[in-house]
C-alpha cells in the first residue's frame, strides 16, 4: 500500500471520542477501534496487520518517533503530540498517550496499546515550529542533530520531555482522568 500524498485538509477531532488502537511489540496493529478506523479512512482490513507507520505524517520529525520507542521498549509510558496522515491525505493531531503491556512470567513485552485524544490548539500552535525546526535539521544533520537540538531547548526551558508535554497538553485534572479510565478500560 502506497503512502498518501499530504494534503492541507484538517480533520478536526471530536474532544468527546478517542482513538485506540493495539500493536504487536514491532508496531503492526492488531486492533484499532471505530473511531480511529473513521479518522483514518482505512478499513479496519486495510489497518491490521500493517505497520502503525501508515498513519505517520512526514511533517513528524523522526526524533520523535526514536525518543517513543527508546521509552516503550523499556515497558515504559509514553505522551506525545503528534500529527496523523489520513489515507486521502488529510490530516489530524492528537495527544498519544502509550502503555505497553508487560508479560507477567517472561516480563517482555507482548503488545502497546496506544490511547488518542484530539490534541489543544495551544499543543498544535507550540509543535509545528518545533517540528518544522526538527525535520529542517534531521535535513541537514541527521537525526543526532535534531536530537541535539531538542536536548538544548528542553534545556534552556528548565524541563524535561515529560513535563513539557504534559505541560503543553494540561495532563491533569479531566485530560489525565480521561486516559486513566481509558487505560483501565483496555487493560
Amino acid at each position: 500500500m502506497q503512502h498518501p500524498e499530504p494534503n492541507n485538509n484538517e480533520i478536526k477531532l471530536s474532544s468527546k471520542r478517542y482513538i485506540v488502537s493495539k500493536t504487536d511489540p514491532k508496531g503492526i496493529i492488531e486492533y484499532g477501534n471505530d473511531y480511529f478506523v473513521e479518522i483514518s479512512g482505512y478499513s479496519e482490513t486495510e489497518l491490521l496487520g500493517r505497520p502503525h507507520s501508515i498513519v505517520r505524517h512526514p511533517d513528524m520529525p523522526k526524533i520523535a518517533f526514536k525518543l517513543m520507542w527508546d521509552r516503550i521498549k523499556q515497558a515504559k509510558n509514553f505522551m506525545a503530540v503528534v500529527k496523523n496522515l489520513a489515507k486521502d491525505g488529510s490530516y489530524y493531531w492528537v495527544v498519544t498517550d502509550f502503555e505497553p503491556k508487560v508479560d507477567p512470567i517472561t516480563n517482555e513485552i507482548i503488545s502497546h496499546t496506544a490511547f488518542r485524544k484530539a490534541a489543544p490548539q495551544k499543543a498544535i500552535d507550540t509543535m509545528i515550529p518545533i517540528y518544522a525546526k526538527l525535520l529542517e535539521l534531521e535535513q541537514d544533520g541527521g537525526m543526532e542533530a535534531s536530537e541535539k537540538f531538542l536536548r538544548e531547548f528542553l534545556e534552556e526551558n528548565n524541563t524535561t520531555y515529560d513535563n513539557f508535554v504534559n505541560d503543553l497538553v494540561g495532563n491533569s485534572g479531566l485530560f489525565k482522568l480521561f486516559f486513566t479510565a481509558m487505560k483501565k478500560l483496555f487493560s
